[in-house]
């Protein structure tokens, strides 16, 4: 399809808001029906998407983009053939059109037909793709972590200013009418300046045992799967899910699902980079090849008199404040709570509940989606209409790569001596030698991404 050229936008924060908060009318949420989505960009246009990794997060992605009626989900891309086909046969059902299978993403870039690059493959593949679908003349969709390290990221920003592409990273939360309002109402001070954002994520996850090195599977592309990375021998407690937990691949728990809230934070006090970064913590419940923190605090100290904190434990999901993941915001005047889902509170000084606004999306029975596929559908809806009409993203590569630096930075600090001083101005690591190595990273000869 004919795409008018995109261009990033640096006002999208009030952007955002306010488009996300014009979608709801006294903050009801109107049912994603495909005449609400005429409404929103046009549906009488397909987008053209690839799926690179389609395993968990990637195959319910591509269910979801596949239920978008101003979409077609044509190329499956994936280093598991067991996987691609289970996607391939899922979405067969749902757009009524069969995806070719494309194992290498980059043979899907070769494509014509294709509009849309989603990546949600392991997080050491993140910025390598994107990189690769921008050079290709591809729009982005990018689950987050942006980057596995912190060069990644810069590499990213540079490379959407160089080459034009909507490039958008999946923290769709910044999409969510509810919680675009509560940012809202923060930004218009209905607790005073806020100078605290308290972030946290719980789990009980299980130990990933020893793992043996063992014979590659039929069914699995390794060198394909392992790409940029340094080569390493297979073992047989790392795929699918496990990368998450070696620093080689992955970005721990703190990237994982430490980013969203993180994000909401950054967004609503509206900050960028620190001046301190302090985290402790470690692998503390199980003895096992798992290598980032099962259990980790991290503090950001802003130039502002402001400060964001995160915990994570993956090893006991006891809730905080009544939630297994959230953020709190303290202010001068009271409190604001976002829940992981599409609800907020506030609080007066006193404690006392002043305002309550619940998760309200539609859904009925029969529905293609459920209310989280529903919620989700606006920010892939966003992309579209950044692609088609230059609309403002609600969470751009800048932005993106922001957020997703404060929790690198928390991971870097975690991996030295625990504590980090920064560049306000640009998030750099100031005068410590060991955490800047670890700003970038190695690669496997020839799978160097560049601009």
């Amino acid at each position: 399809m004919k795409q008018k050229p995109f261009n990033s936008r640096r006002d999208f924060v009030k952007k955002a808001v306010l488009s996300s908060a014009a979608l709801t009318v006294g903050g009801v949420l109107p049912g994603f029906t495909a005449r609400s989505y005429k409404s929103i960009v046009g549906a009488n246009e397909k987008f053209n998407v690839g799926v690179m990794g389609v395993n968990s997060r990637g195959l319910a992605l591509a269910g979801n983009f596949a239920k978008q009626p101003n979409c077609l989900v044509r190329y499956i891309s994936d280093v598991d053939q067991r996987a691609a086909q289970k996607c391939i046969t899922h979405l067969e059902t749902i757009q009524h059109f069969k995806p070719e299978a494309q194992p290498d993403f980059r043979k899907a870039l070769e494509k014509k037909d294709l509009d849309v690059l989603v990546v949600a493959a392991p997080d050491h593949w993140h910025a390598p793709a994107a990189l690769l679908a921008m050079q290709a003349g591809k729009h982005v969709y990018l689950e987050k972590p942006c980057s596995h390290n912190p060069r990644e990221g810069e590499l990213l920003v540079a490379a959407q200013k160089k080459y034009g592409k909507a490039l958008q990273m999946g923290n769709q939360r910044r999409s969510w009418p509810n919680v675009a309002q509560a940012i809202k109402e923060l930004h218009d001070g209905v607790i005073g300046r806020p100078y605290f954002a308290k972030t946290w994520y719980t789990n009980s996850r299980k130990p990933i045992g020893t793992g043996k090195i063992t014979a590659v599977p039929t069914w699995l592309n390794y060198d394909l799967w392992q790409g940029p990375a340094p080569r390493k021998p297979y073992k047989d407690n790392l795929i699918h899910y496990n990368w998450h937990w070696f620093w080689h691949w992955g970005t721990g728990e703190a990237l994982n699902n430490g980013t969203h809230m993180v994000d909401l934070a950054r967004w609503g006090l509206q900050v960028d980079y620190p001046v301190k970064v302090q985290s402790g913590g470690g692998r503390y419940v199980f003895t096992d090849d798992w290598e980032t923190p099962d259990t980790q605090t991290i503090s950001l100290e802003f130039a502002n008199k402001s400060m964001i904190t995160w915990e994570g434990r993956s090893a006991n999901g006891r809730y905080d404040e009544g939630a297994s993941v959230g953020v709190v915001f303290y202010g001068e005047k009271g409190a604001l709570q976002i829940n992981g889902g599409n609800s907020y509170s506030i609080y007066g000084l006193d404690n006392k509940l002043l305002k309550e606004v619940k998760d309200n999306t539609e859904f009925k029975a029969g529905d293609l989606s459920n209310p989280t596929e529903k919620l989700d559908g606006f920010h892939f809806q966003n992309l579209f209409d950044a692609i088609k009409s230059n609309a403002a993203l609600h969470s751009d590569i800048v932005e993106g790569y922001k957020s997703t630096l404060l929790v690198q930075l928390g991971n870097i600090a975690q991996r030295t001596s625990g504590m980090l001083i920064t560049d306000p101005s640009n998030g750099h690591i100031r005068s410590d030698e060991a955490a800047t190595k670890l700003w970038g990273r190695s690669y496997e000869k020839g799978w160097e991404p560049h601009i």
